[in-house]
């Protein structure tokens, strides 16, 4: 006879397992590259479906959401101030600062290290 794990209660939901080291280093990894391609989607739904699976993962994909959200704000006040001029250089500002420190956060979280953007507002912790 085998047994068969253990159900949760109706209603419930079951409690997410943790994820391993190597998991945890390999999404948090594609979590901050994805941002350069998607803008803040890939941030959103690496916080909303991993955030429980541990907490290096939680860390990485909170701080690319809020780095994320802080440069869509820049790019819409850029868009906006194109009209002036001064809108072109708040772009390619926010293009290099994405693409600069996107790749640093990459590259630490493939390390395992923790890290965090510099001027970034905080939304989500």
């Amino acid at each position: 006879m085998t047994t068969q794990p253990p159900q949760p209660p109706y209603g419930g939901a079951a409690q997410p397992q943790p994820m391993t080291p190597a998991d945890e280093k390999l999404w948090a990894t594609l979590v901050h590259v994805g941002g350069l391609f998607f803008s803040f989607f890939p941030a959103l739904i690496g916080y909303l479906v991993l955030r429980d699976r541990g907490p290096f993962i939680r860390a990485h994909t909170a701080t690319a959401l809020n780095f994320q959200i802080t440069l869509a704000i820049a790019g819409l006040v850029g868009s906006v101030l194109v009209v002036i001029g001064i809108g072109i250089l708040i772009l390619i500002a926010v293009w290099v600062v994405s693409l600069v420190f996107s790749i640093i956060a990459a590259v630490k979280a493939n390390q395992g290290q923790w890290y965090t953007y510099p001027l970034t507002i905080t939304f989500v912790s």
